[in-house]
Order: C-alpha cells, then sequence, then structure tokens
C-alpha cells in the first residue's frame, strides 16, 4: 500500500485534530445541534458578574449579621445584651423597641426616639408581616445600617439582622471558580415522577420541609451514571431547583455541597444542567442563614470541577 505523501499526511491529521475538537465538544455536551464555546463562555461569566452583584448588594447574604428566634410574648431588641434580639455595638439604643409574637400575630412597637423606619416612613407601632417561608414579603424594618425583619421556618418565627455596614461586606475577599468548561453543560433526560413524590429536607437549623420533587435528571459523565432528584421551590413553577454534592464537597468546595438552577424539561424531556452555574449556599457566608441540605440521594460520585469553589473568607 502506498504511503501518504508528507504534505497529505499534514492535511489528514489537521482534519483528524479537528474532527477530534468537534467531537469532544459536541460529546461533553450530550446536546444536539450547534455549540457556541465563546457565547456559552459570555454567558457564564455575565452569570458570575450578576452574582456577584446580588451577594455584595445591600440586602445580600454579606450583610447578615444576626438570627435571633422569637418566644411568645414580648421580644425587646437593641444593642444591650439582656434584649432578645441583639444588635451590633453602637449600631441602636441599648432597647429600641419589642417585637411582640401573640398566638401567632406579630407586632412591634418602637421606644420614643428610635427612628425605627418602613421605607421612608418612621414608625412607632405596627403589625408585621413575615416572609411566611418564601410566600409573601416581610415586613421589613431599618434603624441606621440595620434592617431586621421576621422569618417563618417550619414551625419556628425568628428575627433575621442585617447591616449595611457588617464586616463580612466591608471584608469581602471575592469569588473563586473552576475554569469555565463546556463539558460540564450536559444534557440530562428527566425522569418524571407520577404523581410528583415529596422528599424530606433538613437544614442547617433542624427543621425538616417535605419538598416537591417532580422527577429525577438522569445523565452521564465520562462514562459514570449520574442522578439528582430536583424539587420545585416554594411559589416558583418556572424552574427546576437542584441541590447536590459531589467528590470535591469539603475539598475544594463547599462540604455541605452546592445549588444549581435549570429550565423545565422541553417536549423530549431533555434538560440541560450547566454545572458552570453550580454555587454555594448563604451558609458558606454567614453563620446566619438557615441553608438546606442536599438529600443523600443527590451526592454525584464524580467531582464536579465546575462552578464555584469554596469561598476563602469563610470563618466557620
Amino acid at each position: 500500500m502506498q504511503k501518504p505523501h508528507r504534505n497529505n499526511t499534514h492535511i489528514l491529521s489537521a482534519i483528524t485534530t479537528l474532527l477530534s475538537l468537534m467531537i469532544a465538544v459536541i460529546g461533553c455536551n450530550k446536546t444536539s445541534g450547534t455549540f457556541d464555546v465563546n457565547a456559552h463562555r459570555d454567558e457564564i461569566e455575565q452569570w458570575k458578574e450578576h452574582r456577584l452583584t446580588r451577594l455584595k448588594s445591600d440586602t445580600g447574604w454579606l450583610t447578615l449579621c444576626g438570627l435571633f428566634w422569637l418566644k411568645e410574648g414580648e421580644n425587646t431588641f437593641g444593642t444591650d445584651s439582656t434584649n432578645a434580639i441583639i444588635f451590633p455595638t453602637g449600631k441602636a439604643p441599648r432597647v429600641a423597641g419589642a417585637i411582640w409574637l401573640e398566638k401567632g400575630s406579630l407586632r412591634m412597637q418602637a421606644r420614643s426616639g428610635a427612628e425605627i423606619k418602613v421605607k421612608d416612613s418612621v414608625v412607632t407601632a405596627l403589625s408585621l408581616q413575615s416572609d411566611g417561608e418564601g410566600l409573601t414579603d416581610p415586613t421589613i424594618l431599618h434603624l441606621g445600617t440595620l434592617s431586621f425583619y421576621v422569618i417563618k421556618r417550619g414551625e419556628q418565627l425568628g428575627v433575621r439582622v442585617k447591616d449595611k455596614e457588617n464586616p463580612a461586606r466591608v471584608n469581602f475577599k471575592g469569588l473563586e471558580y473552576f475554569p469555565i468548561d463546556p463539558k460540564w453543560r450536559v444534557e440530562a433526560k428527566f425522569e418524571p415522577y407520577n404523581p410528583p413524590k415529596k422528599i424530606p429536607i433538613a437544614s442547617v437549623i433542624g427543621t425538616v420541609e417535605n419538598d416537591s420533587c417532580p422527577g429525577a435528571l438522569v445523565f452521564n459523565v465520562d462514562e459514570k451514571p449520574c442522578r439528582l432528584d430536583a424539587v420545585m421551590e416554594v411559589g416558583t413553577d418556572d424552574q427546576l431547583f437542584i441541590m447536590f454534592s459531589d467528590e470535591t464537597s469539603g475539598k475544594e468546595t463547599y462540604g455541605m455541597g452546592r445549588q444549581l438552577y435549570a429550565s423545565l424539561p422541553d417536549k423530549e424531556n431533555r434538560v440541560i444542567l450547566d454545572f458552570n452555574k453550580a454555587y454555594n449556599w448563604p451558609c458558606v457566608f454567614t453563620e446566619y442563614a438557615t441553608c438546606p441540605i442536599p438529600p443523600r440521594q443527590n451526592h454525584l460520585p464524580i467531582r464536579v470541577e465546575a462552578g464555584e469553589k469554596m469561598y476563602k473568607g469563610s470563618g466557620h
């Protein structure tokens, strides 16, 4: 058999290399049709910028500086350590007022001169609305650089305190990510549960909620089968919420795992999971968050080297 001419050999080699690259991109993404690597990179960079903006905002997780569970009756608030709700030193009067919990009803009574505001209006007394576990908007009270409001977790009601000048925000060290890689934009097959099942989701504060799970996402990475139960968040019906851990958890990434959103399945029950958009729980940045814990079945037996890494500024 005649050997190819040297120039032909170079051409064949180049073609082979090009075909290999094309196959790699298509194979890693497991998606049909064309795929624009540059457009994907731009998309992830924009997502990261939006993530950073939200985190660093006046209401972002970096401002959270306190969480206090309410007892029935009077719950005073201020900087004095004897209060039920303790504000940062120098940020408020020693006792600025009280939140009353009376058989499920909430009201706030301010002390004279406390200058507590709702939006731009000074208030001295009013009924309060909790966040209703995400179903309603809470009544947000403002005092100087502080804001505080009532949250509901399970059967517990607590007051979440934020400070625009919180040290965690002032000393924020930035986010770190794995390199953007199309490999981690995978096509999953959605396997519905009929009817949708309830799965217990525990939290770091000891509560357990039964979340609605419409189905599982099934896919392969490096020929390893993977499966994740997706849930529908309360008040949201236009996207899937995925909690997961993997073999980087507790090493390069947060030990309790990460979170990810995905669009609803298409007509062929396909879902794109882009792990380049996986990000940390608020508990990475503050000990006062009430993060859920990914269910055991959502541990992936692989290293997901994509998305957000562990925050280096975490002190807990």
